[in-house]
């Protein structure tokens, strides 16, 4: 089949590597992000809570549905009822655990009463509009905004905020609370401002709620039940780092 002709916009951008720098930037924020529980309150400048959005406004959607919306908590009334509506969440999830109740309860799951901003992101309403991606996959709308969310993320980390993203909330609730529109949807509260420190492994990790999978048994070739021949040979920086290089 002959290859079509690309037809690139005029004020396309040079298909170039980053700078050695720049890649290296990259790469350390999104190793050294991390899910946190733990803020010193403070405050997050509007300029900066401004450049964090935008971020979070130029991840990708598909069919370019831009599915996001982001509610900023302001009234300390509302982040309370939000708190409770966690807590809530928390309890029924503890029981829902059966053998690991005591565990669950004995982590830090939240710190929407300590964080300095407390952002909910919703998905808009008026979706099923949106057909381009969706009409055999009608979720992408929900990968679309958790690409937003990750965006926010690593540009938190970039400016040295963190950032906890909470889920344990009944859905209608949270959007009773908010005054959500029919069709809006609330995925994700999230937990945003000055942090003592980065934790160095994921919270859950360092406390034995789980491990981190190996990559080799994510990656398939061709088939599930193909293991990658990626993983086949040790790269030489795998060599360097196992021998402590």
């Amino acid at each position: 089949m002959p290859t079509q002709p690309v037809d690139l916009p005029a004020a396309a951008v040079p298909a170039e590597p980053f700078d050695a720098v720049q890649m290296a930037a990259v790469y350390r924020a999104i190793h050294e992000r991390r899910d946190m529980r733990h803020f010193s309150g403070g405050q997050v400048a509007p300029e900066v809570l401004r450049r964090l959005l935008e971020a979070a406004h130029h991840a990708p959607s598909v069919g370019f549905m831009q599915p996001w919306r982001f509610v900023r908590i302001t009234r300390p009334d509302l982040r309370e009822r939000l708190h409770a509506a966690v807590e809530a969440e928390r309890q029924r999830t503890a029981a829902a655990l059966g053998q690991r109740q005591d565990e669950f309860m004995r982590l830090k799951v939240e710190g929407l009463r300590e964080a300095a901003e407390l952002l909910a992101v919703v998905l808009s309403d008026g979706r099923e509009r949106h057909v381009f991606g969706r009409r055999t996959m009608p979720f992408m709308d929900l990968a679309s905004a958790a690409c937003a969310i990750q965006n926010l993320w690593l540009a938190a980390r970039a400016e040295g905020l963190g950032m906890g993203w909470v889920s344990l909330f009944e859905p209608a609730e949270v959007a009773a609370l908010l005054g959500l529109p029919p069709g809006a949807e609330p995925i994700a509260l999230l937990c945003l401002g000055p942090v003592p420190a980065y934790y160095a492994q994921p919270m859950l990790e360092q406390q034995g709620w789980a491990d981190r999978e190996a990559l080799a048994d994510c990656v398939r070739d061709d088939a599930w039940d193909r293991p990658s021949a990626l993983f086949a040979h040790p790269l030489a920086a795998d060599r360097d780092h196992a021998v402590g290089a």
